[in-house]
Formats: C-alpha cells, structure tokens, sequence
C-alpha cells in the first residue's frame, strides 16, 4: 500500500468566539480543523498527492503532522480529530486493510 498523508481541511475564518460551524474550537482568528482526510503521496515520492481518496484537491490542505506510518496499530487520524474524520476516506482505507 502506498504511504498516506493525513491532510486538514481547514476553516480559514472562524466566527469571533473562535469555534467554527462544526463546533471545532480554536483560538480567535486561528484557522480551525473542519474535516481530516488522508491521501496518498505522490507517486515515486513521500510529497502530498494531489487528490484525497475521497477525490477531494489537496491544494488548500495542509498536511497534519501525524504520520500514520510512525503509529503502527493505531487509526489513520488521530484521536483528538475522530469527530471530523472524512467518512469516505475513512471507507476507502477500510477496504485496503
């Protein structure tokens, strides 16, 4: 199987309490976590694709600092971010396991 990137789709403008509509916190003017997707690297390298396998553009991602590759028996995402995993990619890695 190819690496995955655990990639941030983040809210770039949060509401003045800090908390983005999924009820995400972060601090005010701080861009928040809306939804954790995974990716594949790009192929013959460890860079980010440019797809998440839910087929969504990485471009205005950003790439989280948890590489599941260092966490063997754990989850693709971390915990903290389990109420915003992507249901698709969550799907598609499923089936590769």
């Amino acid at each position: 199987m190819t690496e995955i990137i655990v990639v941030y789709e983040l809210d770039r403008a949060p509401t003045a309490a800090g908390r983005a509509p999924g009820g995400a916190s972060g601090a005010e003017g701080t861009p928040v976590v809306r939804q954790v997707h995974a990716a594949p690297a790009a192929p013959g390298s460890s860079a980010l694709g440019p797809r998440t396998f839910c087929g969504k553009d990485t471009f205005a991602m950003e790439a989280a600092p948890w590489k599941p590759s260092e966490h063997p028996g754990s989850s693709w995402y971390t915990p903290e971010h389990a109420d915003r995993v992507c249901s698709a990619c969550d799907a598609v890695l499923e089936d590769e396991t």
